[in-house]
């Protein structure tokens, strides 16, 4: 039976694709984007969130931890997450999820198989119909776990499902060239263009992510592209001018679809439940009208856009 690593299945999402559908959320990611609102998505196998609100200061997860990873300061468990090296003491066993008497430890990730997925995805194909939804395989990155994808794709084709798979396009060329059959609608995420600044906020080569883009936009996939608008960050008129000519390269067969998302803090406090530090923190949230004139400056340079997110 093939299984695979998530942290969320999401029934009713309207954000991820056409029509309603179920996002199921991959964990782990090649990936490192700065701004990532899904830090409990980045990295393979469970991790456990400490939620500091919930936490009574009782002590009982420090006295059932096998791995000595926390320890009591001042009424708080503080050590464990208080940094990256005391965070990865933790084996994630849950031995203080299942202690803590108020849910200030919680458990994010779990294993499951093909079989429970599409069991999930099938409540709700009535929905799909009516609104020319289905579902969305989003993440962390679907295409990290190639062989549980394939197989959930092949699952949909034999429902009669729509897929769609949100990806960050970085992963190997014969991997995606193998899939692109049975993918209905790609949402891919093209974050910076520039190969420097891609490399220092997203933690890795834009280039296989690019050369993808135009592997699917070749063989005539659908495709929505999608482009966070991080204020200083990616939205200068070199980030845009890069993004336009990128996108008009493609020529004919350039995505149906661009959409803007607007960069939200809402993941900000994940960061300090998984002991980890937000590097934007300094960054304010891109605005409608913001968003709005990034849009107008990529129209002007033969783009057209939609804002969304």
């Amino acid at each position: 039976m093939v299984s695979g690593e998530v942290f969320d299945i999401r029934r009713y999402s309207v954000n991820d694709g056409p029509g309603i559908r179920t996002a199921v959320f991959f964990k782990g990611c090649p990936a490192r984007c700065a701004w990532c609102h899904n830090p409990e998505s980045q990295e393979f196998g469970r991790e456990v969130m400490h939620w500091p609100s919930r936490c009574i200061g009782c002590g009982a997860c420090a006295s059932v931890c096998p791995e000595h990873a926390i320890r009591m300061e001042d009424g708080r468990p503080v050590t464990a997450w208080g940094s990256r090296a005391a965070c990865d003491a933790c084996a994630a066993c849950i031995a203080c999820v299942e202690a803590c008497p108020t849910g200030a430890r919680t458990l994010v990730g779990r294993n499951v198989d093909v079989e429970d997925v599409m069991a999930e995805v099938e409540r709700d194909t009535a929905f799909y119909d009516q609104s020319s939804g289905g579902v969305t395989f989003t993440g962390g990155e679907p295409l990290a776990q190639p062989e549980f994808l394939r197989t959930l794709l092949e699952e949909c084709r034999r429902c009669d499902v729509h897929s769609a798979v949100d990806t960050s396009g970085l992963a190997g060329a014969a991997l995606v060239e193998a899939i692109a059959p049975l993918v209905d609608l790609w949402l891919f995420d093209v974050k910076i263009v520039d190969p420097a600044k891609h490399l220092a906020l997203v933690g890795c080569p834009n280039q296989p992510a690019l050369g993808n883009l135009r592997l699917l936009a070749g063989r005539g996939s659908r495709i929505w592209v999608r482009v966070p608008v991080v204020p200083g960050i990616n939205d200068g008129r070199d980030d845009l001018r890069g993004l336009a000519q990128l996108l008009t390269s493609l020529g004919g067969r350039r995505p149906e679809r661009v959409e803007l998302l607007p960069y939200h803090r809402t993941g900000v406090e994940k960061y300090a439940r998984l002991g980890r530090e937000y590097a934007l923190e300094g960054v304010v949230q891109a605005g409608a009208e913001h968003v709005e004139s990034v849009a107008c400056e990529l129209r002007d340079l033969g783009v057209d856009v939609q804002t969304g997110g």
